[in-house]
């Protein structure tokens, strides 16, 4: 299982960026695909995740409005598209792969295979 998570960078506060997970696998064979950060010493969290077999979505309350996920089948991508950068989104940004179908899981410990994390930083 391949996921590599890709497009983070610098902005400034109110930028844009958008993030790509691409995977080695159809992102709708699986359950569920999560967008997750890590900022330095704090633990990681669920940004947003989608199930991949009916498109539900789920955002941290901290990021709704925001942020948009969103998945491409014939690329094998999943998206995190993010408006109205914060410095508090500064964080190195994971994408990751659930088999649980049931819910869309938001736990770390949900997700099975994880891709290398992206930087995002956030900055004046």
């Amino acid at each position: 299982v391949q996921l590599q998570a890709s497009g983070g960078g610098s902005v400034r506060p109110g930028g844009s960026l958008r993030l790509s997970c691409t995977a080695g696998f159809n992102v709708v064979d699986y359950a569920a695909i999560g967008w997750f950060r890590q900022a330095p010493g704090k633990e990681r969290e669920a940004v947003s995740c989608i199930s991949s077999s009916d498109g539900r979505t789920l955002y941290a309350d901290s990021v709704k409005g925001r942020f948009a996920i969103s998945r491409d089948r014939a690329k094998n991508t999943v998206y995190l598209q993010m408006e109205s950068l914060r410095p508090e989104d500064t964080a190195v940004y994971y994408c990751a792969k659930s088999d649980i179908s049931l819910y869309i899981p938001t736990s770390p410990a949900e997700y099975e295979y994880w891709g290398r994390g992206t930087q995002v930083t956030v900055s004046s």
